[in-house]
């Protein structure tokens, strides 16, 4: 679970879909905070103007209503900067959050950076593992009942499935994996089993590799991975998947699957980078507390 977790909240409905989020993954005793991001022209001056100081207000305005609709205890920031990804990624780093919550509204936070022309630049910089909230899920049950897994053996699937576990242990989810697979040239070059053998054969062996990792329910399918995660994703309340590189959401511009996974998920996304650091059950134990129990708004 996540001991330090920013929402991004502007004005729209993404901010409290992602709240609702953030409080089923925040360790219990763990600090939530809730922020909003001032754009300004770059321009620097000697001292705030009087737009700026009324954009604080309002900014200071929007949290504490936010906050008191959603009844939780949690700080406010607000950060000024030249685009939203870049403000939030900043307070992260100020407050060393291990994750971003964010919604997926397209008027909203995610919608409106998704649509823009920097979007490599922006999401590049994260410093901590992102969640994404689906529209509206503020308003639909958000109990934790089944987590799932993209994997196929790497060290990031592997990082992601070591996370689920533990938020799984917490909330008493079933947790599930999934594979795709996929048939490249090299398995007809001696063209000695049909393709329907082909198929039956990688499925075997994705279905044997998941079922080895033990307390794990297994589930593969044959075609386009993005396609196939987002249909597994529908019978989900998670899913969590590994990123490679680029910082946590890097994957999900520069991978074509993981993009097609952004807009196509079904239920809530956490895209988990290599260095983002997971809570394990010893740890919580150590501090005094249980481990992965979702916090009551």
């Amino acid at each position: 679970m996540f001991r330090r977790i920013v929402v991004g909240v502007d004005e729209h409905q993404g901010g409290r879909d992602a709240i609702a989020l953030a409080k089923n993954l925040l360790v219990r005793g763990g600090e939530l905070t809730l922020a909003h991001v001032l754009a300004h022209d770059g321009h620097a001056c000697r001292g705030p103007s009087p737009a700026e100081e009324s954009g604080w207000a309002s900014a200071a305005e929007l949290l504490e209503k936010v906050r008191d609709e959603a009844d939780i205890d949690a700080h406010l920031r607000w950060q000024v900067s030249d685009s939203v990804w870049r403000g939030l990624h900043e307070l992260c780093e100020m407050i060393q959050a291990d994750l971003l919550v964010v919604g997926s509204s397209r008027r909203g936070l995610v919608g409106r950076v998704l649509l823009g022309d920097d979007t490599r630049e922006a999401l590049n910089g994260a410093p901590c593992a992102i969640a994404i909230a689906p529209a509206n899920y503020s308003r639909e049950p958000v109990a934790m009942r089944e987590i799932g897994v993209g994997y196929n053996g790497t060290p990031e699937s592997k990082h992601a499935l070591e996370l689920a576990r533990h938020i799984a242990f917490g909330t008493g989810a079933k947790l599930s994996a999934f594979e795709a697979v996929s048939l490249s040239a090299s398995r007809f070059e001696d063209r000695m089993f049909g393709l329907a053998d082909a198929v039956d054969t990688l499925l075997y062996e994705a279905r044997e590799r998941i079922t080895a990792l033990g307390g794990v329910e297994a589930h593969t399918a044959y075609g386009d991975a993005a396609e196939e995660l987002a249909l597994y994703s529908a019978s989900l309340d998670l899913l969590i998947v590994g990123s490679r590189g680029y910082g946590p959401l890097g994957r999900l511009i520069h991978g074509s699957t993981s993009r097609k996974l952004a807009h196509m998920a079904r239920c809530p996304l956490l895209v988990l980078p290599r260095s983002a650091r997971v809570t394990t059950a010893g740890e919580a134990a150590e501090a005094g507390r249980e481990p992965a129990v979702p916090m009551k708004g």
